[in-house]
C-alpha cells in the first residue's frame, strides 16, 4: 500500500509527539528518585520535593500527558481528514 504524502506527514507529527511525551515521562519517572537527596530539601505543601514527585506530582503529570496526547491527535486527526465520527 502506497501512502500519500499527507499520511507520511500524520506518521511523522505522530512519532513526534509520541516520542516527546515519553521522554517527559521518563524524565518525571525517573529524575526525581535519582536526585531524591538534592530534591528533599525543597519543600513542596509541606513535603519534600522528591516525596511528593513520587506521591502525587508524577501522577498529575501522567494525566496531563494523557489528556494533551488526547487533544493534540485529535486536532491532528481533523488537520489530516482521519477523524472518528
Amino acid at each position: 500500500m502506497q501512502l500519500s504524502e499527507s499520511h507520511r506527514r500524520y506518521w511523522r507529527r505522530n512519532l513526534r509527539i509520541t516520542i516527546v511525551l515519553i521522554l517527559i515521562w521518563l524524565a518525571v519517572t525517573f529524575l526525581p528518585i535519582y536526585y531524591a537527596q538534592a530534591l528533599n530539601r525543597i519543600t513542596f505543601l509541606g513535603w519534600p520535593l522528591a516525596f511528593y514527585m513520587g506521591a502525587q506530582g508524577s501522577l498529575i503529570i501522567y494525566v496531563l500527558i494523557i489528556g494533551y496526547y488526547a487533544w493534540t491527535m485529535n486536532r491532528l486527526d481533523r488537520e489530516h481528514g482521519v477523524q472518528e465520527d
